[in-house]
């Protein structure tokens, strides 16, 4: 088997990897193996053919990290209502006990903690945050 064709191969194994990931960073490395192909194609050296592979890896996963795609958004998970579907529901509790309650929800028993600043009154409750099994709720 020639050399290009072992480059394509290891990137379409790459590929298949990244499909199974879901992340472009393994894309970026396999753009950097048919680099590699294209150098050993063309005729160039082994050692030529793999600080291509390398240099082209490294700058693809460096520009896809800069980017857009490779930045996390830094929005917390336990607030946003577009990660977690509880944020934003609202849950009746009947009573407080020093500011937490049992309540259900969703068909299990859940802990609820009082918001800073609400007050431990009984009723409705809009969900603000999720701790694990804690909801915190706000009036």
């Amino acid at each position: 088997m020639s050399d290009w064709s072992m480059w394509l191969l290891a990137a379409g194994v790459l590929v298949v990897l990244e499909l199974l990931t879901g992340t472009f960073y393994l894309l970026m490395i396999a753009v950097g193996l048919a680099a590699g192909a294209a150098v050993a194609f063309a005729g160039a050296s082994g050692p030529l053919q793999t600080v291509t592979a390398a240099v082209v890896g490294v700058l693809a996963t460096g520009l896809l990290y800069r980017s857009k795609y490779g930045r996390h958004s830094g929005v917390d998970a336990a607030v946003d209502p577009n990660v977690n579907m509880d944020i934003g529901q609202t849950v009746s509790v009947p009573a407080w006990q020093d500011g937490m309650a049992r309540v259900m929800y969703r068909g299990a028993l859940w802990d609820v903690e009082l918001a800073p600043g609400a007050s431990p009154a009984p009723g409705l409750y809009t969900i603000r945050e999720v701790r694990g099994s804690r909801l915190i709720v706000g009036a």
